[in-house]
């Protein structure tokens, strides 16, 4: 087998919070794909960052009364702390606010500007008089310019999905202080991604030959259909720079101007890969010269698709440098089908998981078996959790070698049968299966992966089954059989031991340690254990306890709760006073669905076939995220804006509203609200 090189990283989790299963779904993926490429004896290393700079960094420096750079450091500590709970395996983590960083950005910068791929001009932005600073998109709120949806970000709104500038929202104000913002000119620098659409074109459509000949593609099927789109409907210059104040690099000649945040990020891969490479003796020039033939992967989340694959391989690209090889996409994490939620006690952090006692494998064995090689949002069903591990994990895997171990340590001293040539089929068999299963780890189908070893773990408890050990031992005579099935047991545990440990790190650990082998490598599925002597057996993993469970939703519904009395940050401020006669104007009406389905195309909407009672009205709604199984709603009541004007919309016409509550942050959910059994459809509320 040809020796590959490889790079891999997670994207950089923002140094503004802490780390939550979701930010774990990816960097579980990414583990267990780094730990299969490192078992089948290639080159590969894995590296990441916490994201460091920005506006939100330096506000929220400000309001604890600490520098930036001291809650960076913090929260890097933190965050590791958490990553390492769950066995995450990077080769290095490290900061965006570091010197690599630093040198790499300006390189960039500098390599970009010489080859005509920077312009400069000036631009009119929203700037906060109170906090005498530009606001950027997030940072201001207001009403939507497109439905009047109230206080929606600045650069697209979450109920119609529609996008626009800060500058196009309807009453503005500033996040940061409340104060209505006012238009400054400043001068901005752009990267010139309109001119980079031939090479884009070429790259996000092709492929890169991997180190053993094969091809990888640049992107998934379902990215490479965004792309294209972003691509046909025109690519706009990027603006790269902020003014001060800002936390993050200066840019080379412009004093008062920053890189933008999302310059510097992705390069923060550079940079903590020329860390590793410093202290470690790899060539870094070597791995991201324009003809490397090493491999590099990102994997990302699906919502930052458009910097990682077009802003990214561009920048690599006109800079001097290789693009990636492929960038991996992946969807979110909902918590028994909704989006996590700080008041169900669903929005868990890692830190809260591991404090309840719950074993961090437990959840890298059901994430992974949850995820594909597609771009799909999986769901973490609490319940099917405790059963899937439990089962899977402990009654199908663990229990072989607890079912065959306490035999071969009181009745032969520990040794393994010598000879196992009656038995060579079994393990033959599952030892057949090593390319199978290889083949869909390297493609990210760990689901797959995981449903064949599971299989296998079948096949093998059948075989205990159908030889019944615990009587061989009470029969005189068969200790020779007896000692031959338990060494076959050990046998097939050891080789589902190998294709588990990517998935299951620590638990290999202990397997290797009862077995008392070496760390177990994909070449040593062709190996038997003959005449060896193992440890006595000492149990390897617990099942999960439903309370373990209960224990953490409260944890979370707790930590919540502890955070509110932080006042009304917590909530969205009153919009203005308004008369009866302006509410009059509104005519909400209950509804009931007659259907709801996904939006092909989006990745926010929901259609929703509503009858009014006089009549049916089509609309299209931006809970997505909140509503999973549309399928659900369907019978639900609702409430609609009736006399909303139709939107003409990519997908159809919408019209009217559907009226859900939420809360101010992305993470507080989107919640439908219910009329009374009583209502009929077509009632006027008000």
């Amino acid at each position: 087998m040809t020796k590959r090189q490889i790079l891999v990283t997670s994207a950089l989790p923002y140094a503004n919070g802490a780390i939550h299963l979701g930010h774990m779904v990816e960097h579980i993926q990414t583990d267990v794909w780094v730990r299969f490429q490192k078992m089948r004896g290639h080159e590969c290393y894995y590296v990441c960052a916490d994201d460091t700079h920005g506006t939100p960094i330096m506000l929220a420096a400000e309001k604890q009364g600490i520098t930036p750079e001291q809650l960076i450091e913090r929260v890097n500590t933190e965050h590791l702390a958490d990553f390492s709970g769950f066995h995450i395996g990077y080769d290095n983590y490290y900061s965006t606010n570091s010197p690599e960083n630093k040198a790499f950005s300006e390189q960039v910068y500098l390599a970009l500007k010489a080859n005509d791929k920077i312009a400069s001009r000036t631009i009119e932005q929203l700037y906060d008089p109170e906090k005498n600073m530009f606001l950027p998109d997030r940072f201001v709120k207001g009403e939507c310019p497109k439905c009047g949806a109230a206080d929606q970000y600045g650069d697209n709104c979450e109920k119609c999905g529609a996008t626009y500038s800060p500058t196009e929202l309807k009453n503005p104000y500033s996040a940061v202080s409340g104060a209505k913002p006012v238009l400054k000119t400043s001068e901005h620098y752009f990267f010139r991604l309109g001119e980079c659409t031939g090479f884009l074109q070429d790259w996000t459509g092709g492929s890169s030959l991997r180190g053993d000949g094969a091809s990888q593609v640049h992107l998934q099927a379902e990215s490479l259909n965004k792309m294209n789109e972003w691509i046909e409907g025109g690519l706009q210059d990027w603006d790269i720079s902020r003014d001060a104040p800002y936390f993050g690099f200066e840019i080379p000649g412009a004093p008062g101007k920053y890189f933008y945040v999302w310059l510097d990020a992705p390069i923060g891969y550079m940079a903590s890969f020329k860390n590793l490479c410093d202290r470690t003796g790899i060539d870094f020039d070597e791995w991201f010269k324009p003809d490397s033939k090493t491999e590099m992967y990102h994997f990302i989340g699906k919502d930052i698709l458009y910097f990682h694959a077009l802003f990214w391989p561009a920048m690599l690209h006109f800079a001097g440098y290789r693009a990636p090889t492929g960038v991996f996409a992946h969807g979110f994490l909902t918590v028994d089908g909704h989006k996590m939620s700080k008041s169900r006690g669903t929005f868990i952090t890692a830190k809260s998981y591991l404090d309840c006692g719950l074993n961090p494998e437990w959840m890298r064995y059901y994430i992974a078996g949850k995820l594909n090689g597609r771009i799909e949002d999986i769901d973490l069903n609490l319940g099917d959790f405790v059963a899937r591990v439990n089962s899977d994990v402990v009654g199908k895997f663990v229990n072989i070698a607890s079912r065959a171990a306490g035999f071969i340590s009181k009745r032969f001293g520990g040794q393994l049968a010598a000879n196992l040539e009656d038995e060579t089929r079994l393990l033959g068999n599952i030892a057949g299966e090593a390319e199978n299963i290889a083949a869909a780890f390297e493609a990210r189908e760990y689901a797959k992966a995981l449903r064949e070893v599971m299989a296998i773990a079948d096949i093998v408890n059948g075989y205990v089954d159908a030889n019944k050990p615990w009587e061989l031992a009470k029969q005189e005579g068969q200790d020779a059989r007896l000692h031959e099935v338990c060494s076959v047991l050990i046998n097939a545990f050891r080789l589902l031991t190998i294709y588990l440990k990517p998935v299951l790190p620590k638990l290999a650990e202990g397997v290797e340690a009862f077995l008392d082998v070496a760390p177990l490598q994909w070449a040593d599925i062709d190996q038997r254990l003959l005449g060896h002597t193992i440890k006595p057996y000492q149990h390897l993993m617990q099942r999960i306890d439903p309370v373990l469970v209960e224990k953490l939703i409260e944890a979370n519904k707790q930590s919540m709760e502890t955070q509110a009395p932080a006042a009304a940050a917590n909530y969205e401020p009153l919009a203005d006073t308004i008369k009866i006669d302006d509410f009059a104007k509104l005519d909400l009406r209950v509804g009931k669905v007659l259907a709801c389905n996904f939006v092909e195309g989006s990745d926010k909407l929901l259609q929703f076939t509503v009858d009014l009672g006089f009549e049916q009205r089509n609309i299209f709604s931006g809970i997505r995220s909140a509503y999973q199984e549309p399928e659900k709603l369907v019978g639900r009541k609702v409430i609609v804006v009736a006399n909303l004007a139709e939107r003409k919309m990519r997908f159809g016409v919408s019209q009217g509203m559907i009226v859900c509550a939420s809360g101010p942050e992305d993470n507080s959910g989107l919640f439908l609200l219910d009329a009374d059994d009583g209502a009929e459809p077509g009632m006027r509320i008000g």
